[in-house]
């Protein structure tokens, strides 16, 4: 009885954790959002001021510069359900600014039964195993694939990222306990839930599907 108590209070530790830490992403990624925004003015005089001295090539060097500037915050996939865009999106501008290649795709054009906290747990945990894994590899090898959407009654997730063959990655990380923790938990939503989990580990690539039922 003493250990299941235990167990409890620091799986409830971990996900109040997890939850304040998914919610200081996103509001990180707000917040330089309505940073360019406040600037957008500066930019644009800046930019004026240039061509009425005729200076074109500053011109391009500065739209060059708030290019890069945007991609690190621009929001990368809009899925049709807020919460779902929060933490994928927060989770893969992280990816970018460590040179992972994204490829997204999601749809999910209806509301999920799923708890947003255990909705975090699954992509929150997921990305993070995939986003420790790329960095193992070299910037030009790193890559990560997301893609989820509606499959009749089921919320259908497969995420994929290049990992270096068959080491700890593959189906437990070894980067500390929190991670270990991180992907028994998403286990236990998935199982919570009913759902369906797959691991797959080949190519010098580990892919999970998830299945979750939304009655």
């Amino acid at each position: 009885m003493l250990l299941d108590k235990l167990i409890a209070k620091r799986v409830a530790s971990f996900e109040t954790e997890l939850l304040q830490k998914y919610y200081a992403e996103v509001e990180n990624m707000y917040a330089k959002m309505r940073g360019w925004r406040h600037d957008y003015r500066h930019h644009i005089q800046t930019m004026k001021i240039h061509a009425s001295k005729g200076e074109y090539e500053e011109i391009v060097k500065y739209l060059d510069m708030l290019d890069e500037d945007l991609t690190n915050i621009e929001t990368v996939i809009k899925t049709g359900n807020q919460m779902a865009d929060a933490i994928l999106n927060s989770k893969l501008s992280i990816a970018a600014e460590k040179q992972i290649k994204i490829k997204a795709e999601a749809q999910i054009p209806v509301s999920l039964t799923i708890s947003e906290l255990d909705l975090c747990i699954v992509i929150g945990n997921l990305l993070d195993n995939a986003i420790d894994a790329c960095m193992e590899l070299p910037a030009e090898e790193r890559l990560i694939r997301i893609y989820m959407e509606m499959k009749g009654n089921y919320l259908y997730l497969v995420l994929t990222n290049t990992a270096g063959g068959t080491k700890k990655h593959s189906f437990r990380t070894a980067k500390g306990e929190g991670h270990g923790l991180g992907l028994a938990r998403v286990d236990a939503v998935v199982k919570k839930y009913g759902g369906y989990l797959t691991r797959a580990s080949e190519d010098n690539a580990f892919s999970t599907e998830v299945l979750l039922p939304q009655i």
